[in-house]
């Protein structure tokens, strides 16, 4: 099945990526709640988070984890917010979202970020990945 997050891992769709490693993907939200709000997917396209595998699951959440670190690093916030919510695209995703206050998790208020500030934001929190 190939869906929108597919194409984007696989160079069809352009995306400004953040990290990867052989089971993930991670890339900013093109249309963000706040500046450093990430996406992290697995790299085998499985609609609901909960129909993955163990390995793939489990393999998804370390990869989140690191990521949510790397933007903790390079994005001056309280704490980074994660959620889960699968509606919009069937292809099982995780939202890692910098918060200063609970409207920044709510995705009811968006920022626009020009492409350059979408370029920077994720070369910073790139920077900060560790495998």
């Amino acid at each position: 099945m190939e869906t929108l997050f597919s194409k984007i891992i696989s160079g069809k769709i352009p995306s400004y990526k953040v990290a990867e490693n052989e089971f993930c993907f991670a890339f900013l939200d093109i249309n963000p709640n706040v500046k450093g709000h990430v996406l992290c997917v697995p790299k085998t396209p499985v609609d609901k988070l909960f129909d993955l595998t163990e390995l793939n699951y489990n393999q998804l959440m370390l990869f989140s984890r690191k990521v949510a670190l790397a933007i903790r690093k390079a994005i001056p916030c309280k704490r980074i917010g994660i959620s889960v919510v699968g509606l919009e695209i069937p292809h099982a995703h995780v939202h890692l979202i910098p918060l200063e206050t609970i409207d920044d998790i709510r995705f009811q208020t968006k920022v626009k970020l020009s492409p350059k500030e979408m370029e920077k934001t994720a070369e910073a929190i790139s920077s900060f990945f560790v495998l």
